[in-house]
Formats: C-alpha cells, structure tokens, sequence
C-alpha cells in the first residue's frame, strides 16, 4: 500500500492542479492569443488564437495610431467591441493556487527524498532501460489492459512518465509561471532569458499544462480501466 503522506500531497496537489486549470481558462478567454517573443499584445501578430471566448478574432478596433513617427513605432488603438474581461478574480486564485501546489509538491519532494521514494519506486533501473522493455510494456498496456495492484509497483512505461511529469513539466510550468510575473522577472532576469521572453515562458506555460491535463485523464482513465480488470497484466498503474 503507499504510504499516507503519497495519497495525501496527491489528493491536495490535483485539487488544487483543476483549480489552476479552471481559472487559468478564465484568464486564457480574457486573451486567447499566444505570442513568442518578450512582448505581445492584441495589435501585434500572434503565434496563434484560441477560440474560447468573445475576445477570439473580434476585430473590435478604432484605426489604430503609430507613437511615433518611425517605421517601428508601436502602435495604439481603442476597442469598439464588448470583450469578457474576468480577469481579477481568476488571476488571484490561480496564484493562491499556484503557491498551494508549491508548497505540497515541495513537501512530496523532500519526503520522497527522505524516504528514498523517488530511488526505490520511481527511477528506471539499468536493466529496465531498453527499447525492447519499453516496447514490451507500451504493448502490455495497449493489448491487455493493466491489472490493479495494492502497492507502488510501477512498470518501465509509467516510471517514465511519472518521472517526466514530477522532474520536468512541474519544475517548467512552474518556472514560467513565476517568470510571467513583472516582480519576480525583475528580481530574477535570467528567467527571461531561459524562456526566450516573457511571452514565450506564457506559452511554454499554455503547452506544459495541456500536457499535464492529458496526463491526468490518462492516469484515471488507466486506474478506472485497471479495477474493472481481472486478468493480471505487465502494466500496472498507481499514485506515483
């Protein structure tokens, strides 16, 4: 069975992870448009547009301005059209949120430290690390299904993912989300420079956490899909 302190820090860690995703939405349909680059703004060319509000391609716009009178001078214009603009409150509890999620996945990762979790559980070993093993078990998931099992008995392919997901996707969203503030980007300008701009560690930001959303509806769908199963099988599937 996986100890108390595992269930706990996951059961807090992905309420609080849906909250951020609800109300990183509501902020997204406040400007569904992504840039790369350090500034972006609805006047300039955007990476691409999500059509989730309103504001999607609304062309609610008085003839725009130039401030200067050079060829790259930005340009400014008034809006004519009645946009959603929710931002307030979606913005402040998806930081209280952000800060909850911190707090427990720090406490994950020194407890996992501290009980060699992380070592024991978690890391692929030497012998597991092959292209036929991997094979094998992307196999045994996809043709058998996955048994469910009472411990932390994890295979080649959920060790890889749990370990992308903990030790890259995190740290990432978290540090672009930390880069996104003027404050901490101020105090902290090698951040900037990591995520190519602030624009860019935005969204670095939008594609880590789809990513991490498409890993929790295959975790449950997989842990759902395992105690419907009676036939034991190679994959098996747990709380990391």
């Amino acid at each position: 069975m996986h100890n108390p302190w595992v269930k706990i820090t996951h059961w807090i860690g992905t309420i609080s992870f849906l909250f951020l995703v609800y109300t990183g939405v509501e902020i997204l349909m406040v400007h569904p448009r992504l840039y790369w680059g350090d500034v972006g703004n609805d006047l300039t060319p955007a990476l691409f547009e999500l059509p989730i509000s309103r504001n999607y391609h609304h062309h609610g716009w008085t003839t725009s301005q130039p401030f200067f009178e050079t060829s790259q001078s930005p340009v400014s214009a008034g809006r004519t059209y009645d946009i959603f603009n929710e931002n307030g409150w979606g913005r402040s509890l998806h930081f209280l949120n952000a800060w909850v999620l911190v707090a427990v996945g720090l406490i994950y990762l020194l407890t996992g430290l501290y009980t060699r979790h992380f070592r024991r559980n978690l890391l692929p070993t030497r012998n597991e690390m092959s292209f036929r093993g991997l094979a094998r078990d992307m196999a045994g998931h996809f043709r058998h299904g996955m048994a469910f099992v009472k411990g932390p008995e994890y295979g080649l392919l959920q060790k890889l993912s749990y370990c992308l997901v903990l030790f890259f996707l995190v740290p990432v969203i978290v540090l672009t989300g930390l880069t996104m503030s003027p404050a901490v980007a101020a105090s902290h300008p090698w951040l900037l420079t990591i995520f190519f701009g602030a624009q860019s560690a935005r969204t670095i930001h939008f594609f880590c956490a789809v990513l991490l959303v498409l890993f929790l509806i295959v975790h449950v769908v997989m842990v759902l899909r395992s105690r419907l199963t009676k036939t034991p099988t190679i994959g098996k599937t747990q709380l990391p």
